[in-house]
């Protein structure tokens, strides 16, 4: 009964993200390439975590703080029509610059630069926008990983000290170069305070909307139980002047019940099948426990 629970909970996740090309589907072809950050490196430990889910939740609503960022996304994303098609892109992007190997880290830039070239307008402020910006990249990019460490250290396996903290803003950082975004501040108390503290945001009906289709997305009942949890716990890990600005206030116990759900999911999940395939195919030791799905098969040399 328990290995059936698991793997319903297991079946409803990774349906949200099979509405696209998948990620890593051909990394097994680069044996022995460590990809830009490594085995090593802490990102692949935080983002593998399943608290990364409530991450992602964070960063969507964060990001929204951003005039120009936001018109962008509502002027020129189809996310109300397609919201798991773009929920599966992003998760692939990430997936692959966190643990492709060189070749596929590349591809996933040079997609993302490519699809940021005709972002282009006006936000309702009436400024230019252009998600080539490497100003706007950097919003992106920062809001990411810092949505990313925030809610690890709340929500994750155990916390990182202050100096991997850091490390794991600096490798974050090697992405952004790729990106071409900038500023990109390297310690995580320049991070945090580089976000809350941005000259730039503002409210605007754009966010508003986003926001409101982020509270309540179009998502099968048994997820949307699961979704709202998450929601709960990113919205309780936002400042409270930002969380102000962005129109949200967690529930009373969000922290505890979103605490709760991300448990209850590295029980059922386990860590990310992507970390373990890269610690495969990069020829790393795979740690026991961590792991709920078989290893894959390593191709031979001939």
């Amino acid at each position: 009964m328990i290995d059936v629970i698991r793997d319903k909970i297991v079946g409803s996740t990774t349906s949200l993200f099979s509405h696209g090309p998948q990620a890593l589907e051909h990394t097994l072809d680069y044996l022995g390439d460590p990809g830009l950050l490594g085995p090593e490196s802490i990102s692949w430990r935080v983002i593998g975590d399943t608290a990364a889910f409530v991450g992602g939740i964070r960063a969507l609503l964060v990001q929204t703080a951003h005039p120009e960022v936001v018109a962008g996304v509502e002027q020129h994303s189809r996310y109300r029509q397609d919201p798991l098609g773009r929920l599966t892109r992003t998760s692939a992007y990430v997936t692959e610059t966190t643990y492709g190997a060189m070749p596929e880290v590349e591809a996933a830039v040079s997609a993302v630069r490519t699809a940021h070239v005709p972002v282009k307008g006006r936000s309702e402020r009436d400024k230019p926008y252009s998600a080539a910006n490497p100003a706007m990249a950097a919003w992106v990019h920062n809001v990411l990983t810092d949505s990313f460490l925030v809610a690890y250290q709340a929500y994750g396996r155990e916390r990182l000290t202050s100096a991997q903290a850091d490390q794991f803003v600096q490798e974050q950082a090697r992405i952004a170069a790729l990106l071409k975004a900038a500023p990109v501040p390297l310690t995580a108390e320049e991070l945090s305070a580089w976000v809350n503290e941005h000259p730039a945001i503002a409210s605007s009906e754009a966010q508003k909307n986003a926001v409101k289709f982020l509270r309540f997305p179009p998502l099968p009942l048994p997820v949307q139980l699961g979704y709202q949890p998450l929601f709960q716990a990113a919205a309780a890990t936002i400042p409270t002047p930002l969380a102000k600005l962005i129109g949200i206030a967690p529930a009373c116990g969000a922290a505890q019940i979103g605490s709760a759900t991300v448990n209850g999911l590295r029980w059922a999940l386990g860590s990310s099948p992507a970390w373990q395939i890269a610690l495969v195919r990069s020829g790393a030791p795979v740690p026991a426990g961590l792991f709920r799905q078989p290893l894959p098969v390593v191709p031979t040399m001939a």
